[in-house]
């Protein structure tokens, strides 16, 4: 297994969490991997440091040396500590915390916190460490600044402290578990399907969409109605053609209607027809849609906004096949498949008597559930290339890439309008790119661009109490990744290292029930 060290300084969590323990103790991170080698700084003087010491040492070829041979004897201890967390000494009276990390029972490095003193370190232990730093050619005076800003952890704080270097190393374990898990998702659906990530022209090869192609292969020859439920721009128009183009009536008209586009009386025109003279206006017969579509499919998106008065309406010619146009004596007979679609819950509305009950199970006989985007993260890459290939067509460019900070910013926001919302970035991309061939996080929507530091875990505080500001950002990122697992919380627990009934408890503690939390 192989792990990308360089990546963890610029996540979110880990960044944060160095932030607070600097603002704290004072104290700088650093990695080492299996073979104890410094990871996030390769040279002297190739990085500044806040804390002092630190920024002294590392600005000398013989200090970073010093560092790099503590780094080996760290993961080497490491290797076989059988503790959560070892405690060791580096620069005579300075301190640091080794905590391993161990990847699927495998040892791959360790975190390492230094530049800070522990309680009952005596001033001749501080004269000694000022000696030896001096006798290292640094400046007397430059060590007596580092070392007078040196802070002391003490022994209260310890359990505090050592929860947050330890939670950093949790971080790296299950970004890399998340890596790990998702290869192995891709992989085994690969071995599957081969090179079928479509089904007719949906896009997708997440798990959640594998299931809605192989419900919709299961009913491409039924004669059923169907309910299409989903949030907003997740394409439930997509899957209702796919579901009318690999049936039996594929070669009869594929008829659409919104429901919520017109009023009542326009829409039972719409949808029935009217005869000439039934209002003023109706200067001449009028076929309605059901009778277009016979013989064919009639798919009516949002359903969930007709009146109770339509409702009836619907039932009966679901029950019968017979309609009324509008001004009409003659009942009509048609030989149409319903398809309906919403994005609401209309097992809800019946409880609320806003729908018809007897009108839900007719059109419910059939659920497919459309997954939304943040689910299936997996197909952002694909979708993306769709996106970027139509649009290179359409203009006669060359294909934009996208970079690759870029993308994980595309992949970390929670696009609450889904395909639609995606397509409509990329579009908006393509054209602000102009003749630049890769797009940046730059050019980014603002929404997406400031996800990362907006929508996730900030406003910390620096100040008050330690157990406070640890409780503060424990409630955030619990809050946060319910937010991001859709209140999935045996997937978050497994993601934070915790038991599902510790989470369920920390979320009873901090109020965060999703029915409290959902309008946040």
């Amino acid at each position: 297994m192989m792990i990308n060290w360089e990546e963890f300084e610029h996540l979110h969590v880990i960044r944060k969490l160095k932030e607070i323990l600097s603002n704290w103790w004072n104290v700088e991170i650093f990695f080492a991997d299996d073979r104890g080698r410094l990871r996030n700084i390769r040279e002297a003087g190739e990085k500044e440091f806040k804390n002092r010491l630190i920024n002294l040492v590392l600005h000398n070829e013989q200090g970073f040396q010093s560092l790099s041979q503590f780094a080996g004897e760290a993961v080497s201890a490491a290797r076989h500590a059988e503790s959560r967390y070892l405690m060791l000494q580096w620069l005579l009276g300075g301190s640091g915390i080794v905590f391993p990390i161990q990847i699927q029972d495998e040892f791959m490095g360790a975190v390492i916190a230094t530049g800070f003193c522990r309680e009952g370190m005596t001033e001749s232990q501080k004269e000694e460490l000022r000696n030896a730093l001096i006798a290292m050619k640094f400046p007397a005076i430059d060590v007596g600044q580092a070392l007078d800003r040196m802070k002391t952890v003490m022994e209260e704080e310890m359990p505090r402290f050592t929860e947050l270097i330890e939670l950093v190393g949790q971080e790296i374990i299950t970004i890399n578990n998340e890596i790990a898990s998702r290869e192995d998702r891709i992989s085994e659906l690969n071995k599957e399907l081969g090179t079928r990530y479509r089904y007719d022209n949906m896009i997708g090869k997440s798990r959640a969409m594998q299931e809605v192609y192989v419900l919709l292969d299961k009913i491409k020859n039924s004669e059923s109605t169907v309910l299409v439920q989903g949030d907003n721009g997740t394409g439930k128009e997509l899957i209702a053609r796919s579901i009318h183009f690999n049936s039996p009536r594929k070669e009869k008209a594929f008829v659409t209607q919104n429901c919520s586009a017109f009023n009542e009386n326009l829409l039972d025109s719409e949808l029935f027809g009217h005869v000439k003279g039934s209002f003023t206006g109706a200067v001449r017969d009028k076929k309605g849609l059901f009778e277009i579509a016979d013989g064919g499919t009639l798919f009516l998106d949002e359903i969930g906004d007709t009146s109770p008065a339509m409702q009836v309406k619907l039932l009966r010619i679901l029950q019968e096949g017979t309609f009324l146009p509008v001004g009409g004596t003659e009942p009509r007979h048609v030989n149409v498949r319903l398809l309906a679609a919403t994005n609401k819950n209309l097992k809800e509305m019946v409880d609320r008597g806003e729908f018809r009950e007897d009108l839900y199970y007719r059109i419910n006989v059939i659920n497919v559930n459309v997954p939304p985007l943040r689910d299936r993260k997996e197909d952002i890459p694909l979708l993306i290339d769709h996106f970027l290939d139509k649009a290179a067509q359409e203009r006669g460019q060359r294909r934009k890439m996208i970079t690759k900070r870029a993308m994980e910013k595309i992949y970390d926001y929670y696009w609450p309008g889904n395909i639609r919302e995606l397509q409509n970035e990329i579009e908006r991309l393509v054209v602000l790119a102009g003749d630049e061939e890769k797009i940046t996080p730059e050019m980014l929507s603002s929404r997406i661009r400031d996800y990362g530091e907006k929508g996730k875990i900030q406003g910390v505080r620096l100040q008050g109490k330690l157990k406070d500001a640890i409780e503060e950002l424990e409630r955030q990122m619990i809050l946060e990744g319910l937010r991001r697992t859709g209140w999935n919380k045996s997937k978050l627990a497994k993601e934070l290292g915790i038991s599902r009934a510790g989470l369920i408890m920390k979320v009873e503690k901090f109020n965060l029930d999703k029915r409290k939390t959902a309008k946040k």
